[in-house]
């Protein structure tokens, strides 16, 4: 069980193995652990088969909070009194900020009030992220604006966390911390 408050990072592919290893490492550290999921499925029938393996994966144990956009209230909230927090996963979070038509500017306030929020937040947080700067650059404005914006916000997290580890073929590198 952790002893003092931390923030971590994992960042990765898609289908890296981040979520698991995060997963792993609130799992072997938390008493009361909370899960933030920012997924919203709709009606994809395979997304929500996916969302329900994670479910099941997770285990008994936590409590669930899904919130596709409103993160920041809920991880000060911390209603649960949870001593770890997991927000899975910042990426899927943009991408719901994009839908409800947020602007660049409106994004980057509530980024700044996000990496607030995980230096005041009562409980540790660890937060999951993809990694989409790593291949060939989108043909078209809005996923240039995607990319741009998911990368800008992986820095900002990044820096307001103690431990970033970037995750590829479920091998944690550590970018930052002394894991």
């Amino acid at each position: 069980m952790i002893s003092t408050k931390t923030r971590r990072f994992y960042l990765g592919g898609c289908r890296s193995g981040k979520s698991r290893l995060a997963e792993e490492w609130v799992r072997e550290q938390a008493i009361r652990p909370t899960f933030i999921a920012t997924m919203q499925p709709g009606d994809d029938l395979e997304m929500e088969a996916r969302v329900a393996l994670h479910r099941q994966s997770r285990g008994e144990g936590w409590h669930l909070v899904e919130e596709p956009a409103e993160i920041v209230a809920v991880l000060m909230a911390n209603e649960f009194n949870s001593d770890v927090i997991l927000i899975d996963c910042l990426t899927l979070w943009l991408t719901n900020l994009l839908l409800i038509d947020r602007s660049d500017d409106e994004i980057e306030h509530r980024v700044a009030q996000l990496c607030q929020a995980i230096q005041d937040c009562s409980a540790s947080v660890v937060l999951v992220a993809n990694e989409v700067g790593l291949g060939i650059v989108p043909e078209n404005s809005l996923s240039r604006r995607f990319r741009d914006l998911a990368g800008w916000i992986n820095q900002q997290v990044a820096a307001s966390c103690d431990t970033v580890l970037f995750v590829a073929a479920g091998m944690p590198l550590v970018l930052k911390g002394d894991d």
